[in-house]
């Protein structure tokens, strides 16, 4: 029998939006797997409560925190990284922004600008610079968290949808020229989840009931049901996988 299909010892994983939500339960499930585990969101506070929960629980963390839609922030994240751990070999890109719930003629240049910002920009540019840091080593995996909304936009939910679809598009492109460099690249399509940033939605009896209706296993999805698919991701059990967006959404996609 192999034990180390996903064995991810010795491996550097950076997650970003890592605090709360789905973030937080890919973060655990990697350092449980073996990887130390570098948990950033936009507060370190956060951040460094999720790090003394993995490290209570014998794994390896440090918190740095990072706004991914400011470029700056994004430059220090990756210094740091280089010179501290001299390479990466996961990046999860995690973070996301979905400020504006309402009818798409309404959206306003505000709201549309911090969406494209960290959602596609900033997902963009952590790519490019944890590629090349895992250029210059053995390879890595990038997974990105993208949406069931951007294969089918969310009701009032336009530009946040649009952006996840980019990120669908994104992950196609940098797994196209990235394989030459043993780096691969897929993303996760999660559905509806109980999390803070979904709260408006899963909250909404209204709204929950609509979605339920389209989705054959009948409940909102836990966050930690979402990690299970990005260890798979990162690991040796999807070496041949690249390119790819997994739905993990009860089925809503097909319904």
């Amino acid at each position: 029998m192999n034990n180390t299909l996903f064995d991810l010892s010795g491996k550097v994983a950076l997650v970003t939006g890592a605090s709360r939500g789905i973030g937080e339960h890919i973060a655990k499930l990697l350092a449980e797997y073996g990887a130390h585990v570098i948990v950033s969101s936009r507060k370190i506070d956060g951040c460094q409560a999720v790090v003394d929960q993995i490290t209570s629980a014998g794994g390896s963390a440090q918190a740095i925190p990072c706004h991914i839609g400011e470029l700056e922030q994004i430059d220090a994240l990756f210094e740091k990284i280089s010179s501290e751990h001299g390479g990466l070999d996961i990046l999860v890109n995690n973070a996301a922004a979905n400020p504006y719930y309402g009818h798409i003629l309404d959206t306003d240049l505000s709201a549309f600008q911090k969406t494209v910002d960290v959602n596609i920009r900033g997902y963009f540019f952590m790519s490019t610079k944890g590629a090349n840091l895992m250029k210059a080593s053995d390879g890595g995996a990038i997974v990105n968290v993208a949406s069931v909304n951007g294969v089918i936009p969310g009701d009032l939910q336009g530009i946040y949808s649009i952006s996840k679809a980019a990120v669908m598009s994104m992950t196609k492109a940098f797994a196209k020229e990235c394989a030459q460099f043993n780096i691969r690249v897929n993303a996760l399509l999660p559905g509806g989840t109980d999390t803070k940033f979904a709260s408006a939605l899963v909250n909404s009896p209204d709204i929950k009931a609509k979605l339920m209706s389209h989705v054959p296993m009948n409940r909102i999805a836990q966050p930690e049901e979402m990690a299970g698919t990005v260890l798979y991701l990162v690991s040796n059990a999807s070496t041949y996988t690249t390119g790819t967006c997994i739905n993990v959404d009860g089925g809503y996609l097909i319904s």
